[in-house]
């Protein structure tokens, strides 16, 4: 009993263990994201550690956390940058019909209600933005609209991590006035423990993308295969026979071409190569 106890395998050390490294993460995504213009790469790492936590994959959070945040500095910066700005060009919009604009109100009312949807949109496409960068590689247009597709079709579990996020933040603005003791704990973790009950969601869904096939026994996502094209018998020529003369098998019908290592077709997704490059040092 008590050697079981004692063994950092015992999942109370593990899940105290993982409380550490959100801890570790909230300095580290605090003290990179003071230049703001970072906040998209720190934020990126953070999702990166958080998704291999919540898989159980071992490996230094330090050395995780800055080879994502450099891996991924260029295009995630471009895409925080972009994500900012176009916050700040909505949150005008609505400021200025709800506060200044005057008029016909029926007019107001739509062009609000059409401003309000936008920011939904928005808002959506953050939530999944940094954790498709964190976890897929592709071109700033299809991370976006990756993002984009990924919040629409699993609308439900989108909802509900925007929904568990805000009691999150609710209850931590409610500590500093009843619980104080409490809200040290949500300064302690901060931003990546939000992240990490998301991930949960996230890996769920990120599985959809990847083939089940394309995966190891361990569990390590693989990149989903593109270009599949199913071959066709020339005229004439035996369906079951291959072009060596042995005996296909009539299951494997799909010629799997070698998809680019870099950048994908359009609503392509390819896991970021950092990720079996992390597998390859843990083997």
């Amino acid at each position: 009993m008590f050697q079981s106890l004692f063994n950092y395998d015992n999942p109370v050390w593990r899940f105290i263990g993982k409380l550490g490294d959100l801890i570790l993460l909230n300095v580290l995504w605090i003290i990179c994201s003071i230049p703001i213009f970072t906040i998209g790469a720190s934020t990126t790492a953070v999702y990166y550690v958080t998704l291999r936590l919540v898989r159980d994959e071992d490996g230094q959070t330090i050395r995780c956390f800055f080879r994502s945040f450099k891996e991924n500095f260029r295009q995630a910066t471009v895409l925080w940058l972009l994500i900012l700005l176009t916050g700040i060009v909505l949150g005008f919009d609505m400021y200025f019909f709800l506060q200044i604009m005057t008029g016909d109100s029926a007019f107001r009312t739509v062009l609000t209600a059409v401003i309000g949807a936008m920011i939904i949109i928005w808002l959506f496409v953050v939530w999944y933005l940094f954790p498709v960068q964190s976890r897929f590689y592709n071109p700033i247009k299809k991370t976006i609209y990756n993002a984009f597709f990924m919040s629409i079709r699993h609308c439900f579990q989108t909802i509900a991590m925007l929904v568990l996020d805000v009691l999150l933040l609710l209850a931590g603005y409610l500590s500093l006035y009843y619980a104080p003791q409490f809200s040290a704990l949500g300064f302690m973790f901060g931003f990546p423990l939000i992240a990490f009950v998301n991930s949960y969601f996230f890996d769920r869904i990120f599985k959809n993308y990847i083939p089940e096939d394309d995966r190891n026994d361990d569990g390590e996502l693989r990149p989903i295969l593109e270009d599949v094209k199913l071959s066709r018998p020339e005229p004439g020529a035996n369906p079951e026979a291959a072009p060596d003369g042995h005996t296909a098998d009539p299951k494997a019908e799909a010629h799997v071409e070698t998809p680019e290592p870099r950048f994908q077709e359009a609503g392509s997704l390819q896991e970021d190569p950092q990720v079996s490059a992390d597998k390859k040092t843990e083997e």
